[in-house]
């Protein structure tokens, strides 16, 4: 189950557009998984070898880069999300309502 949920997860990561972000939360939901927001960030840490899904795009339900430190460089997830247009203080997104996706259910 484990690996068929992560690449579930992957798929709707795959969707977030540029310059927008999302929560692992609003995966979870989507994947008809509320209580399942952890599973989600286990998905994302083992995504690192995955060029195709944009990892830097999901944050915590407050707007916090609470996955930075699995990115190579001390800011490489901020600089990733800034050259989209983000905007980011304090390792946390500027106006989060503004950039936050919200996915469509995948049940």
């Amino acid at each position: 189950m484990e690996e068929n949920f992560f690449e579930r997860v992957y798929e709707i990561v795959k969707q977030i557009p540029e310059g927008k972000v999302t929560s692992y939360g609003a995966i979870a939901k989507a994947l008809g998984a509320a209580r399942s927001a952890r599973m989600v960030g286990w998905a994302m840490n083992a995504s690192h070898n995955r060029d195709d899904v944009p990892a830097h795009r999901v944050v915590n339900r407050k707007g916090l880069l609470s996955g930075k430190h699995h990115f190579e460089g001390t800011h490489l997830m901020q600089q990733l999300l800034e050259n989209e247009g983000v905007e980011v203080v304090d390792n946390q997104i500027v106006d989060f309502e503004k950039y936050f996706w919200e996915p469509e259910m995948k049940i």
